[in-house]
C-alpha cells in the first residue's frame, strides 16, 4: 500500500464507475478474506464460477469451498490453478496468492518462472503443463 486513504478517498470521488477504482486501485484495497477478493475478481471479469472452476481442473467441491470460504488454506498450486481459469494477471495473481497465505511467485525459480510467462501470455491450464512438461517440472494438478 503505497497510497495514503486521503489519496484514495480522492481518487474515488473522481472515478466514472466503481469498477475502474478496483481495477485501477486494486493493489490499495484491503480484503477480509479470500472468498471477498474471489468475488471482486469473478465481478470484475464478469465470470461464471462453474465456468473458471472448468477451466481450473480443480475438483469441483473443493474449488466451491474456497469461493465459498469454506477451505482454509488452499494449497498455493490450487491458488495458481485458480489465476489461469480465471485468466488473471500477474499482479492479480501475486495479489490472490497473498491474500490466500501462499508464497509470492519468485522469478529466479524456474516453475514460477513458467507461471509468470505464461500469465502474462495469456496462457491456459494445458498451456501452462504442456511447458512445465517440456522442462521435466511439476505440473498443476
Amino acid at each position: 500500500m503505497k497510497k495514503t486513504t486521503e489519496e484514495l478517498l480522492e481518487i474515488l470521488k473522481n472515478k466514472k464507475s466503481i469498477r475502474d477504482y478496483f481495477k485501477e486501485e486494486i493493489d490499495e484495497l484491503v480484503f477480509s478474506s479470500l472468498a471477498e477478493y474471489l468475488e471482486l475478481l469473478l465481478n470484475d471479469k464478469k465470470l461464471k464460477k462453474s465456468e473458471v472452476i472448468k477451466k481450473s481442473n480443480i475438483d469441483k467441491n473443493y474449488a466451491y469451498q474456497i469461493f465459498n470460504g469454506n477451505k482454509d488454506n488452499p494449497s498455493r498450486d490450487k491458488m495458481i490453478m485458480l489465476a489461469f481459469g480465471m485468466g488473471l494477471n500477474v499482479l492479480e495473481t501475486r495479489k490472490l496468492l497473498k491474500i490466500a497465505n501462499s508464497s509470492d511467485l519468485y522469478a529466479r525459480n524456474p516453475r514460477d518462472s513458467v507461471f509468470i510467462y505464461c500469465l502474462n501470455k495469456g496462457s491456459n491450464l494445458i498451456e501452462v503443463n504442456e511447458l512445465l512438461s517440456d522442462y521435466n517440472l511439476e505440473l498443476l494438478e
